[in-house]
């Protein structure tokens, strides 16, 4: 099993990142602000307009670390990559199925049958422990909503449907999230999912996580020798990693939906952790984003039996083990891709 490595999030303004023999350095002018062994890492992700040197992104090349530039809000603006690595028959194989539209729907309805499935253990599990404080009634509603379009996935004949079934399920789910917010109602409070920009507070904080799980999902990805870009469920689009939104799906209510709630819940985040641009955008400021990073990357440590594998290992490991299920489907290896499913 691969070993769970560091990513290194670079947020202090002004930063710029040196190579020094092996190791990422971290300076804000002449000032060395951090250090690390290269080994030590798997992604580097700088959030501002900060620059790096060719020599430390040709060591990232090197060492197969993912280099992202975002902006300070969590817009992606771009990522180093190197060589391209990885069995050139296997991304062939990804292309072929990619322009099937059968072969296509077939996986992408895999994809949303987890998606919603996790989704409704989300819902359920707050059922379970906060019954006596939420609106029961409303959940087990959406649930039911949300079980008869799980059952429409099958019989689905094109893409179109299934992103109209993947839409209405988005609309019920987050109608449902509200529920589960209970402290701070008065900052904290969900009518529907909106991005580009963000419009409130949770809104802002889901889309900085699904950023990040973006992140991790494209070098996963890149790791096993798939292309992030060719995806089977998202359309292609240029600058869209296509099959890491497609596998972000199933993932995204289990690793970033779930922080969020406990997070606001447990109020390690506050209203003050939020900036509110003219034209209403909403973003999280510098204390709010190093709070969450720093709860990112402890929730990546807790270890987890994966269904599937039945193996032990790190919450961090799972874009990757992901990843390489769909190499090993795509190769033959296996007669299916296997969804995660959270218990």
């Amino acid at each position: 099993m691969r070993r769970l490595l560091n990513t290194l999030y670079v947020t202090t303004p002004d930063s710029y990142l040196h190579r020094d023999g092996e190791n990422v350095l971290v300076k804000v002018g002449s000032e060395e602000k951090f250090r690390i062994p290269a080994h030590n890492l798997e992604g580097i992700v700088c959030f501002g307009y900060m620059g790096a040197s060719p020599q430390l992104m040709h060591m990232c090349s090197e060492y197969n670390i993912g280099l992202s530039f975002l902006t300070p809000q969590g817009k992606f603006l771009g990522r180093v990559n190197g060589k391209i690595r990885g069995n050139v028959l296997l991304r062939r194989t990804q292309f072929r199925v990619a322009d099937s539209p059968a072969a296509s729907l077939d996986i992408a309805k895999v994809f949303i049958v987890a998606k919603i499935v996790n989704c409704r253990t989300v819902l359920g599990r707050s059922l379970r422990d906060h019954g006596n404080v939420i609106q029961g009634e409303r959940i087990r509603l959406v649930d039911n909503l949300l079980i008869e379009n799980l059952e429409k996935v099958d019989k689905c004949l094109n893409a179109d449907t299934l992103r109209g079934i993947e839409g209405n399920c988005a609309k019920f789910y987050f109608n449902a999230l509200d529920e589960l917010i209970l402290k701070q109602k008065d900052d904290f409070f969900i009518r529907e999912r909106n991005r580009r920009p963000p419009l409130d507070n949770m809104n802002a904080l889901l889309s900085f996580l699904y950023t990040l799980l973006a992140h991790e999902m494209m070098s996963a990805l890149e790791t096993v020798g798939l292309d992030p870009y060719v995806g089977f469920f998202h359309t292609d689009r240029p600058g869209r990693a296509g099959l890491a939104l497609d596998m972000m799906e199933e993932l995204r209510p289990f690793l970033a939906d779930r922080l969020a709630i406990n997070l606001i819940n447990l109020q390690q985040l506050s209203g003050k952790d939020f900036v509110k641009k003219e034209g209403g955008a909403v973003f999280l400021n510098d204390n709010g984003r190093k709070t969450v990073l720093g709860a990112w990357q402890k929730r990546k440590q807790d270890e987890i039996t994966h269904p599937y594998l039945n193996e032990k290992m790190p919450i961090g490991l799972l874009p990757y083990v992901q990843s390489l299920l769909m190499a090993r489907f795509l190769r033959g290896d296996i007669d299916g891709y296997p969804p995660f499913f959270m218990n």
